[in-house]
């Protein structure tokens, strides 16, 4: 070796610096090498198997995998150097950084397995005929990440000569801060917990709270989000959903047609007679009503129509089908009044005019009724 590469700097000759750079040059390469070996090889040894979790596991492994060789030469290139323990220990904290970088690589493929479990947890929730193991896999996917990313952090502190019980304590005594300012935080989580168990709504239901109003699309840790009717998306807390009145338009087994029917006052009660059996005949045969409960009723005299009460259920629920069924109804209900030869009413006003005049006395009985439109005017009476 030359002599100028016995010089040293900061402990360490230049010679060991420039072998701890080819050691973690010749890292990478094999880092690289590694990866195309694993895509070439291993990869599609695993796809060759039948079963699905040999693939997914070699998946998550492949990056951790690659990164640990990096590793393995970083840690080769640190002894190499022999760094100085006067006046700093740097051979200390490298280690120290070099072990809390192999609990990331760890805590890395863990966080990447999580996603398989997620995956054999959510076939066999779809499995199941309980909606509670959908909403509680997002939520058991989410914990367990928060877990593994709260446990590395622990041990990466450890490695720095740090107690996890010291760390332990030192949260204990913030913890009553920590619950002050997250008060909210966990009581959206109960909220969460207390949806998941009461279930008065799950994803894909169509609910009503106040002025909110849409198909529920998620429910997390902290929030419900719906999606209104006009495609705007609201997210609530969950603290105050749990807390809310509630109508959940999807639990509804059959959905309800009220009308009322006015027919003119030239109808004659045997036409009125006929015109209530036909529709109450037209329920009985109609495909979408329900024939469990319907009524078809003359409910009484009104301001300018002779009304019918038509109560009756459809046997869909599906917003769309709903109205093509009431839709088929109302339609087929004039056809019926029209081949009764009924006039469905309008709004109208009756003005009597009374003439006292005594030229007409004589011609013209005391009391004259004539029967007007309100849209008369006076000339015309």
């Amino acid at each position: 070796m030359p002599e100028w590469m016995n010089n040293q700097v900061l402990g360490s000759t230049i010679g060991q610096y420039a072998t701890a750079l080819g050691i973690i040059l010749g890292a990478y390469i094999a880092k690289k090498l590694f990866a195309y070996l694993f895509i070439k090889t291993i990869l599609p040894l695993a796809q060759k198997t039948k079963r699905e979790i040999d693939d997914r596991f070699f998946a998550c492994l492949q990056k951790p995998a690659e990164f640990l060789i990096f590793l393995i030469g970083l840690f080769i290139a640190i002894k190499v150097l022999q760094l100085p323990a006067e006046p700093f220990d740097f051979d200390k904290l490298a280690t120290a950084l070099l072990k809390a970088l192999v609990i990331f690589d760890i805590a890395w493929f863990l966080f990447n397995m999580v996603d398989s479990v997620d995956h054999y947890l959510s076939k066999w929730a779809e499995r199941t005929k309980s909606t509670l193991d959908d909403h509680l896999v997002p939520l058991l996917r989410k914990s367990l990440r928060i877990f593994i990313v709260f446990m590395a952090g622990l041990m990466a502190i450890q490695s720095f000569g740090y107690p996890i019980t010291g760390v332990l304590a030192s949260l204990g005594i913030g913890g009553l801060a920590i619950a002050l300012a997250a008060k909210d935080t966990v009581s959206n989580i109960f909220g969460s917990l207390n949806i998941l168990f009461d279930r008065p709504f799950q994803v894909g239901d169509w609910i009503k709270a106040n002025d909110m109003e849409g198909t529920v699309e998620e429910i997390g840790f902290r929030s419900t989000k719906i999606r209104t009717f006009a495609k705007t998306l609201i997210s609530v807390p969950n603290n105050i959903v749990a807390n809310l009145a509630l109508d959940n338009y999807s639990r509804m087994p059959k959905r309800r047609i009220s009308l009322t029917v006015g027919v003119s006052y030239d109808a004659t009660p045997k036409q009125m007679r006929a015109a209530i059996s036909r529709i109450r005949e037209l329920l009985k045969t109609h495909p979408a009503i329900d024939q469990e409960f319907f009524l078809v009723n003359f409910t009484g005299f009104g301001a300018s129509s002779l009304d019918i009460m038509v109560y009756c259920f459809t046997t869909t629920t599906v917003w769309g089908e709903f109205l093509e069924a009431r839709e088929d109804l109302c339609l087929k209900i004039m056809d019926t009044l029209a081949e009764l030869g009924l006039e469905i009413a309008f709004p109208s006003t009756t003005v009597y005019l009374r003439k006292d005049d005594a030229e007409t006395a004589e011609a013209i009985p005391e009391k004259k009724l004539l029967q007007t439109s309100s849209s008369l005017s006076d000339n015309q009476g």
